[in-house]
């Protein structure tokens, strides 16, 4: 049934162009009106094809879009372990003052961002469900630009502090492995906004959307310091 659906929905043209000439050639119809009602049933066929391909590219498109909306909410924000806010929110021990301030501030700002971020997801859930995805698509490809940017934020943030003062190796290991999943995450952001622009002329270029930088592994703290092994005592010379 699906195969047949398919060669109707693809090849319906070429099967109305054959009937077409079988049939004048039938009834004897002159050359002149045969070739223009061949030709402009070629033509209607070959603006129905691109229309219906370009709507099925913007659909895929939408439903990746999607896909992305999901999971940049899923794993980057909320009560996730691998989120720049449950990194930041272990520099509240710390005992410098400006850093403590900082990342209080952006425990406060977390809760207006998962609200944000929560909101989309639903909203991109329920307007796909209608199937009119031209007429949402630029919108919401903007605003997880917008999100993401507003997220790449802190991480540059994050990463500004760590240069400033020595944090815990574990804290450096979790950022990285955030930057590593982050990064193929922005991947697939690119490739969809490089495959929206071919079918419906956004405004978003792939490089605005940038890579985070991980961080060396040297940053240890002097409390954290592994002890260095004792130097094994020095071996008796035999005498015999």
């Amino acid at each position: 049934m699906y195969i047949l659906s398919t060669i109707l929905g693809w090849g319906w043209c070429p099967i109305l162009i054959a009937v077409l000439a079988v049939f004048g050639h039938y009834y004897e119809w002159p050359l002149w009106l045969l070739v223009v009602v061949l030709a402009g049933t070629l033509f209607i066929g070959l603006v129905v094809t691109i229309t219906t391909a370009r709507e099925r590219a913007v659909e895929r498109a939408s439903m990746r879009l999607k896909q992305l909306s999901g999971y940049f909410n899923r794993r980057f924000t909320g009560d996730s372990a691998l989120s720049i806010f449950a990194i930041i929110r272990s520099l509240l021990t710390s005992d410098n003052a400006r850093v403590w301030g900082w990342a209080r501030e952006t425990e406060v700002a977390q809760r207006i961002f998962n609200t944000w971020c929560d909101s989309f997801s639903d909203r991109v859930e329920s307007d796909i469900r209608t199937r009119r995805f031209i007429l949402y698509l630029r919108t919401y490809q903007s605003e997880l630009w917008l999100i993401n940017s507003h997220y790449y934020e802190f991480m540059e943030q994050f990463c500004e502090v760590a240069q400033a003062m020595p944090l815990p190796v574990e804290l450096i290991d979790q950022y990285n492995r955030l930057v590593e999943e982050y990064n193929a995450f922005i991947q697939n952001f690119r490739d969809n906004i490089a495959e929206l622009r071919r079918v419906a002329r956004t405004e978003i270029e792939p490089p605005s959307v940038k890579f985070a930088k991980a961080l060396p592994a040297a940053g240890r703290t002097p409390l954290e310091e592994e002890p260095k092994p004792a130097m094994p005592p020095p071996k008796k010379k035999r005498l015999f």
